[in-house]
C-alpha cells in the first residue's frame, strides 16, 4: 500500500462544494496502471481555521459493492427516512434564485 500513496499519479478529479465541506472524488493511478479512487472530506476547523481531511481509499475490487451499498443507503433515507423531503432543493443552480448555505 506505501507503492500507492508514493506513486499516485492523478488521472481524474471531481470536486463537490457542499456548504462548509468539500468532497474531492479523485482517480489516481499505480505504476502498474492499476487505478483506485480517493474520496476526501475537506472542511475548516473551527479552532485555528485550518483543513481538516478524512480520506477514504476505494479499490477497483470493492467498487460494486461500495456502489451497491452507498446507493441502497442513499434510498433507504430518501424513500424510508424522509420520503416528503425534496432533496432536488440541493441540487438547484444558484440561477434559479438559490442562495449558498
Amino acid at each position: 500500500m506505501q507503492e500507492l500513496q508514493n506513486d499516485n499519479r492523478e488521472v481524474f478529479s471531481k470536486r463537490v462544494k457542499a456548504g462548509k465541506r468539500t468532497y474531492f472524488f479523485d482517480v489516481k493511478a499505480t505504476k502498474g496502471n492499476d487505478y483506485y479512487i480517493t474520496i476526501t472530506e475537506s472542511k475548516k476547523s473551527f479552532g485555528d481555521g485550518s483543513n481538516i481531511k478524512h480520506k477514504i481509499f476505494l479499490y477497483k475490487e470493492d467498487f460494486n459493492k461500495f456502489m451497491e451499498a452507498f446507493t441502497e443507503t442513499v434510498n433507504h433515507v430518501k424513500t424510508e427516512l424522509m420520503p416528503e423531503y425534496d432533496f432536488e432543493e440541493f441540487s438547484r443552480s444558484k440561477d434559479e434564485g438559490e442562495s449558498e448555505y
